[in-house]
Protein backbone atom coordinates (compact mmCIF):
# COMPACT_ATOMS: atom_id res chain seq x y z
CA UNK A 1 0.00 0.00 0.00
CA UNK A 2 1.75 3.52 -1.50
CA UNK A 3 -0.01 5.19 1.56
CA UNK A 4 1.48 3.70 4.16
CA UNK A 5 4.85 3.73 2.63
CA UNK A 6 4.61 7.35 1.96
CA UNK A 7 6.40 9.79 3.76
CA UNK A 8 3.20 12.78 4.01
CA UNK A 9 0.97 9.92 5.27
CA UNK A 10 -1.07 10.67 8.61
CA UNK A 11 1.66 13.87 9.02
CA UNK A 12 0.34 17.25 9.38
CA UNK A 13 1.59 17.91 5.24
CA UNK A 14 -1.17 16.02 4.41
CA UNK A 15 -3.80 18.40 4.25
CA UNK A 16 -1.40 20.77 2.49
CA UNK A 17 -0.92 18.75 -0.39
CA UNK A 18 -4.51 18.30 -0.51
CA UNK A 19 -5.13 21.64 -0.93
CA UNK A 20 -2.68 22.11 -3.40
CA UNK A 21 -3.82 19.53 -5.54
CA UNK A 22 -7.18 21.08 -5.27
CA UNK A 23 -5.70 24.46 -6.16
CA UNK A 24 -3.58 23.12 -9.12
CA UNK A 25 -7.02 21.27 -10.53
CA UNK A 26 -8.93 24.46 -10.04
CA UNK A 27 -6.61 26.88 -11.77
CA UNK A 28 -4.14 25.08 -13.82
CA UNK A 29 -5.94 21.60 -14.67
CA UNK A 30 -8.52 23.25 -18.27
CA UNK A 31 -9.44 19.63 -18.52
CA UNK A 32 -12.96 19.67 -17.67
CA UNK A 33 -13.93 23.07 -18.99
CA UNK A 34 -12.38 22.33 -22.35
CA UNK A 35 -14.38 19.00 -21.98
CA UNK A 36 -17.64 20.79 -21.29
CA UNK A 37 -17.08 23.65 -24.02
CA UNK A 38 -16.61 20.29 -26.87
CA UNK A 39 -19.67 18.83 -25.62
CA UNK A 40 -21.81 22.07 -25.98
CA UNK A 41 -20.09 22.79 -29.24
CA UNK A 42 -21.03 19.44 -30.95
CA UNK A 43 -24.54 19.86 -29.19
CA UNK A 44 -24.82 23.45 -30.90
CA UNK A 45 -23.68 22.12 -34.10
CA UNK A 46 -25.90 19.03 -34.18
CA UNK A 47 -28.88 20.46 -33.48
CA UNK A 48 -28.14 23.89 -36.30
CA UNK A 49 -27.36 21.02 -38.40
CA UNK A 50 -30.22 18.73 -38.22
CA UNK A 51 -32.88 22.07 -38.57
CA UNK A 52 -30.75 22.80 -41.78
CA UNK A 53 -30.70 19.62 -43.29
CA UNK A 54 -35.11 19.23 -42.35
CA UNK A 55 -35.07 22.81 -43.95
CA UNK A 56 -33.53 21.54 -47.17
CA UNK A 57 -35.62 18.64 -47.11
CA UNK A 58 -38.32 20.30 -46.98
CA UNK A 59 -37.38 22.86 -49.87
CA UNK A 60 -36.61 19.21 -51.56
CA UNK A 61 -39.92 17.74 -51.35
CA UNK A 62 -41.33 21.25 -52.36
CA UNK A 63 -39.41 21.18 -55.80
CA UNK A 64 -40.35 17.81 -56.52
CA UNK A 65 -44.20 18.11 -55.71
CA UNK A 66 -44.08 21.10 -58.03
CA UNK A 67 -42.17 19.56 -60.63
CA UNK A 68 -44.76 16.71 -60.53
CA UNK A 69 -48.17 18.48 -60.21
CA UNK A 70 -47.75 21.37 -62.41
CA UNK A 71 -44.24 21.23 -64.70
CA UNK A 72 -44.53 18.00 -65.88
CA UNK A 73 -47.96 17.80 -67.00
CA UNK A 74 -47.03 21.75 -68.80
CA UNK A 75 -44.16 19.53 -70.54
CA UNK A 76 -45.77 16.93 -71.55
CA UNK A 77 -48.84 18.84 -73.05
CA UNK A 78 -46.13 20.97 -75.04
CA UNK A 79 -44.23 17.80 -76.36
CA UNK A 80 -47.73 16.25 -77.20
CA UNK A 81 -48.59 19.41 -79.19
CA UNK A 82 -45.18 19.81 -81.00
CA UNK A 83 -45.12 16.12 -81.49
CA UNK A 84 -48.14 16.11 -83.29
CA UNK A 85 -47.23 19.29 -85.27
CA UNK A 86 -44.17 17.36 -86.29
CA UNK A 87 -46.00 14.43 -87.19
CA UNK A 88 -48.22 16.36 -89.36
CA UNK A 89 -45.06 18.38 -91.17
CA UNK A 90 -43.39 14.71 -91.70
CA UNK A 91 -46.69 13.00 -93.67
CA UNK A 92 -47.01 16.84 -95.96
CA UNK A 93 -43.48 15.98 -96.83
Amino acid sequence: DRRRDSPAAGSPIQPIIKDVGEVYSRLLDHRPVIQGEIRYFVKEFEEKRGLRELRVLENLKNTIYEANERVLPKCEQAMQDNLSETFKRCKQA
